[in-house]
């Protein structure tokens, strides 16, 4: 399951978990981030007991957005003890997506 995170609960449910989290920044009128919605789920469907998948509306959450820097949407950033440790920028298909997160699950 994609968690919907906000400013509010960001330091619970990314910086304290102990799973490294995928944190997708997205926004409701960005065509590349509701492509990429189908493949989040399968991601958390299959890899939820390594991976926590999260998805921050940035329109929402400015707080989180400018902490981070995040100018595009999607952007996707793994955060792993806390801290971030990859960033990517843009759609991209879902074998792509898990080459890129292989050093972290």
């Amino acid at each position: 399951m994609v968690i919907d995170v906000t400013d509010a609960d960001f330091e619970t449910e990314v910086i304290g978990s102990e799973l490294p989290v995928l944190v997708e920044f997205t926004a409701d009128w960005c065509p590349p981030c509701r492509q990429m919605g189908p493949v989040l789920k399968a991601l958390a469907a299959e890899e939820g007991d390594r991976l926590k998948v999260v998805q921050l509306n940035v329109d929402a959450n400015p707080e989180t957005t400018n902490a981070y820097k995040v100018l595009s949407m999607p952007t996707f950033m793994v955060f792993q003890g806390g801290e971030p440790v990859k960033a990517m920028v843009g759609a991209r298909p879902r074998r792509r997506l898990l080459e890129e997160l292989s050093d972290v699950l």
